[in-house]
C-alpha cells in the first residue's frame, strides 16, 4: 500500500472550486463556490469582493471582526453549513506570527477554509532493542476518527497560547504528563496539508514535537479523549502506517516525518523525495 498515499489523501482538493474569504483586507480563507452562493444574500454580514466574499465588521478591529465572525458562525450553524460550535476560539491571521485579525470558533474553520494550527507530540522511549513510540487509541465517541490510533499528545492551537504552552496543557489533559516533563518536548518542525471535506476545506499546519520518556513512564488520560495507550516498536508502527489505515489521517503524516528524521525511511525508499516534499506543502 505504501506511505505516500497518506500524504496524497490529505492533499486532495481542487483550487478552482474555492473562492477567497477576506477579513481585514486579507484573504484569510477559502470558501467553496456552492457555499459562497448560499452566503451571497447575507448582505448584513458579508459583501461580494472581486471573486470572493469579505466579512463586514463594525468597528473594523479585532473585537469587531470577532463579533461579526461569531454572528456569521451562528447563522451558518442555523443554515447547516457549519455542523456546530466547538466552544474553542482559534486565531485568524495570514501568518502564524502575525497579530490575529480576529478570533473564530473552531467549528467554522473548515467551512470558511481558514488555516488552523495544532501540536502533535511523538512520545518515544529508547530501549535496548531500539526506539518505541507511545500510541493512543482514540475514544469511540470521538467526532473525528473514533477508535483510530493517534499520537501520545495532540490538539488544536487555541488563541492566546504559544505552541509549547499548548503542548504542556494537552500533555496534562491527554496523557497525565507533568508540566515540567512536557516542557522538555523538543520542536521538530511543522507539517502542512489542505484537504477537501464535505463541509469545506481543512487547511492545517501541525507543529511537531519529540518528547523522550523514561522506560518507567505510563500515560494516563484525564479528558476522555483516549481509551488506551500502547508502546510499540518503531518498526511495527512503520509497518502499520505503510500497510493499514489504523491511524487518524493526519497522524500518519507526523509519524512519516518521525520515520524520516530518525533514519527509518531513507533515500533508498522509492518515494523518499515525494514524501519529504509532500509533508511541507
Amino acid at each position: 500500500m505504501g506511505y505516500l498515499r497518506h500524504i496524497e489523501s490529505c492533499n486532495r482538493w481542487t483550487p478552482a472550486d474555492y473562492r477567497p474569504f477576506v477579513l481585514g483586507g486579507q484573504p484569510v480563507g477559502l470558501v467553496r463556490q456552492d457555499v459562497r452562493r448560499q452566503l451571497d444574500g447575507w448582505s448584513d454580514l458579508l459583501r461580494r469582493e472581486a471573486d470572493g466574499l469579505a466579512l463586514l465588521a463594525e468597528p473594523e478591529d479585532f473585537t469587531g471582526r470577532s463579533r461579526s465572525l461569531s454572528a456569521l458562525t451562528d447563522r451558518m450553524v442555523a443554515a447547516r453549513l457549519v455542523p456546530r460550535r466547538r466552544g474553542e476560539d482559534f486565531a485568524v491571521a495570514m501568518r502564524f506570527a502575525d497579530p490575529p485579525l480576529a478570533a473564530i470558533d473552531r467549528g467554522a474553520l473548515v467551512a470558511l477554509g481558514v488555516r488552523a494550527y495544532g501540536v502533535h507530540v511523538n512520545g518515544y522511549v529508547r530501549t535496548g532493542a531500539g526506539i518505541e513510540l507511545w500510541i493512543g487509541r482514540r475514544a469511540r465517541d470521538k467526532e473525528v476518527a473514533p477508535g483510530q490510533l493517534d499520537n501520545l499528545v495532540a490538539g488544536g492551537q487555541p488563541i492566546g497560547l504559544t505552541p509549547l504552552e499548548n503542548v504542556v496543557k494537552e500533555a496534562r489533559e491527554e496523557a497525565g504528563i507533568a508540566a515540567g516533563l512536557a516542557a522538555q518536548a523538543k520542536p521538530a518542525g511543522a507539517l502542512s496539508y489542505s484537504m477537501a471535506l464535505p463541509d469545506g476545506l481543512r487547511r492545517d499546519t501541525l507543529f511537531v514535537y519529540d518528547l523522550e520518556l523514561s522506560t518507567s513512564f505510563e500515560p494516563r488520560n484525564d479528558d476522555g479523549e483516549f481509551e488506551a495507550f500502547r508502546r510499540l516498536p518503531l518498526a511495527e508502527v512503520a509497518k502499520r502506517v505503510r500497510d493499514t489505515d489504523d491511524f487518524k489521517f493526519n497522524v500518519n503524516l507526523v509519524i512519516i516525518d518521525f520515520l524520516i528524521r530518525h533514519g527509518v525511511l531513507t533515500p533508498d525508499e522509492p518515494d523518499y523525495l515525494e514524501l519529504v516534499r509532500g509533508l511541507h506543502r
